[in-house]
């Protein structure tokens, strides 16, 4: 099977174009930050006076998905609006001046807690503008047979950095201090943006051609017609808060009770950004058809990890467990990011992206509130067997919908 040559259509056939060779290297560039920030950022949280408990913590994270959620709508229609990359540009750069003023705080030791929260909201807005136009940039960048081949490219680009950055943080931090991984998140927001400043052209919106509001409602009602999308994504936001609840949060306290510390369950994450990194290289050369099929497959299979834990599972059952889950929830998304591209014009692409993206957001929260006091009611135990309960009924529930069962994407070749 050929690997390269835009004509052969091959697993790296994008990498032959240029605007697709830079927007590759930006998001890597970017994703090695975002998988080093996490970890700075918490440890110069807990460093600070006030937030030395979980609570502190949990506000300035709060304070980062916050404005995510109330500025998607808006930003999906900027991108479709504008030029993306501009807008990729700007967002970029954003994030990158937020990083440095708190890499500036710490240094000085002026840092304080609220700081950090106000930067992290900044970086969460900047998130918000820089998603729906990124998404859609594949579109603008790349022609219609080679997309799943980049999307492809682009999930196996990311799953990677996913395994290996969280190590290299932890190690930065453990060796120069936390600071140092938020200046390595600035210095990686400013390179893409630079890469990204030089895939200007006409890929994308030209300019505004009907009021904010119009192109708003315009969104929302393109959102709606396809109920197959409003199902998925639905489906997408619901099983995600359940899992987060079960595999972020409680997972690691089952870890600390039953499986011996941190330590096991450290290798029970890395399994499953084992079966992500599989699942990515799977779709360089294998994309299914049958998108609803594989989306409600890939969504019950998620309910596998839960119910291992609930019932005390040891460490290689779990890691079996949540690298196939992580395999085929890979696989999944690769495949339906190119169904929108394929079936959602361009000039509205990035407004479904929106709604897609605050759909998966919105609920996550909730799942946290709602988690502490199950647990009080239910114990761990009952908690994630309701958890895998409720994710395996989201995966079976939509295929009653014939347009869910059907929903197939077509196939490209290159010409």
């Amino acid at each position: 099977m050929p690997l390269l040559g835009r004509s052969s259509g091959g697993a790296l056939a994008p990498l032959a174009l240029p605007s697709f060779r830079r927007l590759f290297a930006a998001r890597m560039l970017s994703w090695s930050g975002c998988a080093i920030a996490p970890i700075g950022l918490a440890f110069a949280v807990l460093r600070l006076p006030g937030g030395e408990s979980v609570d502190g913590l949990g506000r300035v994270l709060a304070c980062g998905v916050v404005p995510q959620i109330l500025l998607f709508f808006v930003s999906g229609v900027w991108a479709d609006r504008w030029p993306r990359h501009w807008l990729i540009v700007a967002a970029n750069l954003i994030s990158s001046t937020a990083q440095a003023t708190a890499v500036a705080l710490l240094w000085s030791g002026a840092a304080r807690l609220w700081h950090l929260a106000l930067l992290a909201a900044v970086c969460g807005a900047a998130t918000a503008l820089f998603l729906p136009a990124c998404s859609a940039a594949v579109a603008d960048s790349v022609p219609a047979e080679l997309r799943g081949a980049a999307n492809a490219l682009l999930r196996l680009g990311r799953s990677t950095v996913r395994v290996g950055g969280p190590a290299a943080g932890a190690s930065m931090v453990a060796a120069i201090g936390p600071a140092w991984a938020l200046a390595w998140d600035a210095v990686s927001f400013a390179g893409s943006a630079a890469l990204f400043a030089r895939n200007g052209g006409p890929g994308g919106p030209g300019g505004p051609q009907t009021a904010f509001a119009c192109q708003l409602r315009e969104g929302w009602a393109d959102f709606r017609s396809r109920r197959w999308l409003v199902v998925i994504t639905s489906q997408s936001a619901l099983v995600l808060s359940v899992w987060m609840v079960g595999y972020q949060m409680l997972g690691p306290v089952y870890g600390e009770r039953f499986l011996g510390g941190a330590g096991p369950w450290g290798v029970v994450m890395s399994g499953f950004a084992a079966g992500v990194l599989g699942g990515s290289v799977l779709a360089l050369w294998w994309r299914p058809r049958r998108t609803g099929l594989l989306c409600c497959a890939s969504a019950f299979l998620m309910a596998m990890p839960l119910a291992a834990i609930a019932a005390r599972v040891h460490t290689v059952g779990l890691v079996l467990a949540v690298g196939s889950a992580g395999m085929l929830a890979s696989l999944s998304m690769t495949v339906w990011t190119g169904l929108l591209q394929e079936v959602i014009p361009r000039d509205r692409l990035s407004r479904a992206m929106s709604y897609s993206f605050f759909g998966e957001t919105v609920t996550v929260p909730l799942g946290y509130l709602a988690a502490a006091p199950a647990s009080r009611v239910l114990g761990l135990k009952g908690t994630l067997e309701l958890g895998a309960l409720l994710i395996a009924l989201l995966g079976t529930l939509p295929l009653l919908l014939p347009e869910v069962r059907l929903l197939s994407r077509r196939v490209t070749t290159a010409g």
